[in-house]
């Protein structure tokens, strides 16, 4: 049996044990990561480490606790307050708001995840206090944030334009941006049609309804609250204006935060999602061992020797999808590209339509539990049932990697092939 049927089937045999099963699936991907990974692939267990995602580890913890500090000292209500007050009570707005602001910091060159990092928080909380839809709000932050990330000052823009400037293909940096811009905008539409009037996977007992019922939200903050906004001011400055590592940033923040404010923040600790992060770190584990093997690799050879150009192109978006939904959409990227490059070559393909298409392809299913933005998503939900939930985004996300590649391939390949 090959090593590929191997690797895949054990991710497949994860999948159901940790759905049907009450099983963080975390704890499945970091055994069968050991188990894979020295029993077929030969690494060690030094090489397997390698994999860990210590920067997204240190992110999700940093985040998920200043906010969650920010939430304690009331912060978070002043601020979904004030946000309700600047759309004029229309909380039905509130998502695209979102939408329009993650869209904005990505196109100018905000990279995806630190832009969803600073939005699913507040969303979350503007979900949980009004009521509306958590998978709605948390999707519609990262479409907003997809939809910018393809511009010429957008980090996936410049990446994508900087491989194929290496090579003799020519793609118009217009036409980059407004796929992925009209793409994810569609998708919202969509997602927002089905999924505003659809009702929460709310938990039973919600201990931090309790909470917040005793913290009132007036109309000007006190010095703790001024002291929070500021240091998330200097949160989004430094990671946005100085490109300083956001999971650092936000621990120390919060770490100020509570010093100052003890008593009320001896609990913060616990709003960090650590499920969510067991589960994202197993993954990510998992998957970094097969790239390192060159098993992710060797699946996109194996789909680019198939067929004629057309759907060898549409088999590569297909790949491109099923892999970032458990894997870096940079790395996927940085790899699919040179890979398409002797396709486009060969073929009378659309240079400009696939290389969207896949830049697509990839970055769309990145609301994955298992990415970056899918687990902030995730980590950041409030008074939900987060085994439902988990299932929801794991759904959705489903029919992303199902429907996307198509609609990617259908509009951007096919009518110019």
């Amino acid at each position: 049996m090959s090593v590929e049927v191997i690797s895949i089937g054990a991710l497949l045999v994860m999948f159901v044990v940790g759905t049907v099963l009450p099983i963080n699936l975390g704890i499945l991907a970091f055994v069968a990561t050991f188990a894979v990974g020295t029993a077929s692939l030969g690494l060690t267990e030094d090489e397997i480490f390698e994999g860990f995602p210590a920067k997204l580890f240190v992110t999700i913890v940093g985040v998920t606790y200043l906010f969650s500090v920010a939430r304690r000292n009331g912060t978070i209500d002043w601020l979904v307050a004030a946000g309700v007050r600047l759309v004029r009570g229309k909380v039905g707005l509130i998502p695209w708001v979102l939408f329009l602001v993650a869209a904005l910091l990505t196109a100018f060159g905000t990279f995806t995840p630190a832009a969803v990092a600073i939005l699913a928080p507040i969303g979350m909380n503007f979900a949980y206090r009004y009521k509306l839809n958590p998978l709605l709000v948390g999707m519609m932050v990262i479409s907003g944030g997809h939809a910018g990330a393809f511009s010429p000052l957008a980090v996936s823009g410049a990446l994508v334009l900087g491989l194929v400037d290496e090579t003799d293909l020519q793609v118009s940096a217009v036409a980059l941006f407004s796929a992925s811009f009209l793409i994810n905008l569609v998708l919202s539409v969509l997602s927002y049609a089905l999924l505003a009037k659809r009702p929460a996977p709310l938990a039973e007992g919600d201990a931090e309804a309790a909470d917040d019922e005793d913290l009132a939200v007036s109309g000007r903050p006190d010095w703790r609250q001024w002291l929070t906004l500021a240091s998330l001011m200097a949160l989004v400055v430094g990671a946005l204006g100085f490109h300083l590592e956001i999971g650092f940033l936000a621990l120390a923040a919060g770490a100020l935060l509570a010093l100052v404010d003890m008593k009320r923040q001896e609990k913060a600790v616990d709003g960090v999602s650590w499920s969510t992060l067991l589960l994202v770190a197993g993954m990510m584990t998992y998957i970094a061992m097969l790239e390192k093997a060159g098993v992710i690799e060797e699946i996109s050879e194996h789909a680019a020797d198939l067929g004629a150009p057309v759907v060898v192109a549409l088999l590569l978006c297909f790949t491109v999808a099923i892999t970032s939904a458990f894997a870096s959409s940079t790395a996927i990227l940085t790899a699919i590209i040179p890979i398409a490059v002797p396709l486009l070559l060969s073929s009378h393909l659309s240079a400009a339509g696939l290389i969207a298409a896949l830049a697509v392809s990839t970055t769309i299913v990145d609301t994955s539990p298992f990415s970056t933005n899918g687990a902030l998503v995730l980590s950041n939900a409030r008074g939900v049932d987060t085994r439902r939930f988990y299932r929801q985004v794991i759904g959705y996300t489903g029919g992303i990697v199902a429907l996307g590649p198509v609609v990617a391939w259908g509009a951007l390949v096919l009518p110019w092939s």
